[in-house]
């Protein structure tokens, strides 16, 4: 099983160990040590300011972190530079707000990475783009501008650029949290998708049905430090730290 899980590489995809990232006096990662194998979906979730997105954002060093090592496949993430730019070619990001180009239309918002970045031809590039936006559920607004298109489109067309760049692993932060309830689902069905295929994700979110679903396994933090991790089924039904279990308490009990 544990070979199934690490793939072909014999290790794990990504390894941080003991990670210290703090704002001046006010620490917000404290001794964080996660690993995730290929393949696996890694849900993490607490409390607000127990520093998920933080822990989300050190992986694809959006934000740098004071100590310890942070590696994908091995090998310590760049700190700056073009090695950093090739690092995140193969870290997929999606985030809260959408961050596509308003300028642009959806087909040319995928295809941008892929031409720029991955050195594709335009031909090959709108191919793969309009492969991932018909997996998405959004081919048929591939010629419309971002703001003709609802937020839940608009989140899986950025689902879809990152897709396009062909990444190593998916990084969630929180991308349901800016949408209207009836649009969640839309999004969360395309993760749930992606899991099932084999894509290694970390990710941030408070939707706990998507926990349960997808991940193999839950990590749950709390004041900056990951308190507890489980498979899903373990977590929601005996947590075993009393922070968890109020967190669960407060959140499954509306």
């Amino acid at each position: 099983m544990a070979d199934e899980l690490t793939g072909g590489s014999g290790g794990p995809l990504i390894e941080i160990t003991d990670v210290q990232k703090s704002y001046g006096d006010v620490p917000a990662l404290i001794d964080i040590d996660l690993t995730v194998a290929h393949g696996e979906t890694v849900v993490v979730i607490g409390p607000s300011g127990s520093g998920k997105s933080t822990l989300c954002r050190t992986i694809n060093r959006l934000e740098p972190i004071n100590h310890g090592s942070i590696k994908l496949e091995g090998e310590e993430i760049p700190l700056e530079g073009r090695a950093l730019a090739k690092y995140r070619a193969e870290v997929g990001m999606v985030f809260q707000s959408f961050n596509l180009f308003a300028h642009m239309t959806i087909l040319e918002n995928v295809t941008l990475g892929p031409i720029k970045v991955r050195k594709m031809s335009k031909r090959q590039a709108e191919e793969r783009a309009w492969e991932l936006l018909k997996r998405v559920g959004v081919e048929a607004h591939a010629n419309k501008h971002p703001a003709q298109l609802s937020g839940g489109q608009q989140q899986r067309v950025a689902i879809a650029r990152s897709l396009a760049m062909d990444p190593k692993v998916m990084l969630f932060d929180e991308p349901t949290s800016a949408l209207d309830p009836e649009m969640i689902n839309e999004v969360l069905d395309v993760m749930t998708d992606l899991a099932k295929e084999g894509m290694t994700m970390i990710v941030v979110t408070h939707e706990m049905g998507f926990a349960r679903k997808a991940a193999n396994r839950v990590v749950f933090m709390a004041d900056g430090r990951i308190v507890e991790e489980a498979d899903p089924e373990t977590f929601f039904t005996h947590p075993t730290s009393d922070r968890a279990k109020d967190f669960l308490s407060k959140i499954l009990t509306h």
